[in-house]
């Protein structure tokens, strides 16, 4: 038996994938490249080639249970981790982190968003293998660095120093979404990488972090006791997981954290965190418009990235430049492609003018 553990995230929003990303239907469970596999799916395909299938876990908000269970019916229910709130990463991971401390206290966990995407697949499963033969035997918390082709101001950001230990290098400062003119300096330094939310470690070793760094949240699991191999966990985390702190694993631990080491990779990475992300991916036309199994007729335009959520409409446009064009049940959204942050302020105002009926 393999002590080799996978813990997808899969519970966000994605709010700033709008109007296509609903609450009701976030963004990890659509279909964008015409595949016939959601990211979700995707991304659970990708591990099941190394990580046993019973070893995979899903931690989700409980609304997305039936979703998940449509989309992976292979997984049993009790691989599907279900948060009672939203609580960003951390207290994501550390209920992982216990629930599968209970079944296996040697076990060696890669942990990954649900909705990225990876271009150069063997490499990335390569690096993963190495990457949990690492933790295996070292006590470090891994992360997975990507040399960076731009400031963003969306990502983490790594920087390295020059003690290497195995291939595998000792990191400096651990740095959580900068704002542009600090992403710029990172970006000519050359020393930064981004972080890509992908990260390695031994159960023992991030539930020590969890207790040096993050005591408010360990104090709420370690209630549990034995619980966490019984059926009564449920009810356990319905009464504690909603009174953690809503914090990131990169603010609440790693950036304070002592052994953090990173492992730089080049399997071909995108978050999909973004239109333009996406739009950076997409096959574009000689206008460098990319339209997202769209039918488009498009005139005296450049720059767009276009999506229609019923395939058989045709966007006719004329005259846009660098735009994004989306359009998905009762919501159009036309916006400038750099003024993409602002999304999550239109969905905040569509909730508030208009209540829920645009989530």
């Amino acid at each position: 038996m393999t002590d080799n553990y996978c813990v997808i995230m899969g519970g966000g929003i994605g709010s700033r994938f709008w109007p296509f990303s609903r609450e009701s239907y976030p963004k990890q469970f659509l279909d964008f490249f015409g595949t016939g596999r959601s990211l979700l799916q995707m991304t659970y395909d990708r591990f099941a080639k190394i990580i046993p299938e019973e070893n995979i876990y899903i931690v989700t908000n409980e609304a997305y249970f039936e979703l998940i269970r449509q989309q992976l019916p292979q997984m049993k229910a009790s691989q599907i981790l279900l948060e009672p709130a939203r609580r960003n990463t951390a207290p994501c991971i550390a209920y992982a982190a216990y629930h599968i401390q209970a079944r296996n206290p040697k076990a060696n966990i890669v942990v990954a968003p649900s909705d990225h995407l990876i271009l150069k697949e063997d490499l990335f499963l390569e690096d993963v293998q190495m990457g949990l033969d690492f933790v295996k035997t070292h006590d470090a918390l891994l992360t997975m660095g990507i040399r960076p082709s731009r400031p963003e101001t969306g990502y983490g950001y790594i920087q390295s120093c020059e003690i290497a230990t195995e291939g595998f290098t000792k990191v400096k400062t651990f740095t959580e979404k900068p704002d542009l003119e600090l992403a710029k300096i990172f970006y000519e330094s050359g020393e930064f990488f981004w972080n890509s939310g992908i990260f390695l470690w031994n159960v023992k070793t991030i539930l020590d972090a969890f207790h040096k760094y993050l005591p408010e949240i360990t104090a709420r699991f370690d209630l549990g006791g034995p619980v966490f191999n019984t059926p009564e966990e449920h009810p356990f985390i319905h009464q504690n997981f909603p009174y953690c702190p809503n914090i990131s694993i990169d603010y609440g631990v790693m950036e304070k954290a002592e052994n953090v080491y990173m492992l730089c990779v080049n399997f071909g990475w995108a978050d999909l965190g973004t239109w333009g992300a996406l739009y950076d991916i997409a096959d574009k036309d000689e206008h460098q418009n990319a339209p997202l199994k769209t039918r488009t007729l498009m005139y005296e335009s450049s720059g767009n990235i276009i999506a229609l959520g019923d395939e058989g409409r045709l966007a006719v446009i004329q005259g846009l430049h660098d735009y994004i064009i989306a359009e998905s049940g009762n919501v159009l959204l036309i916006c400038k492609r750099e003024d993409e942050q602002r999304i999550k302020q239109f969905v905040a105002d569509a909730q508030m003018k208009y209540d829920k009926e645009f989530n």
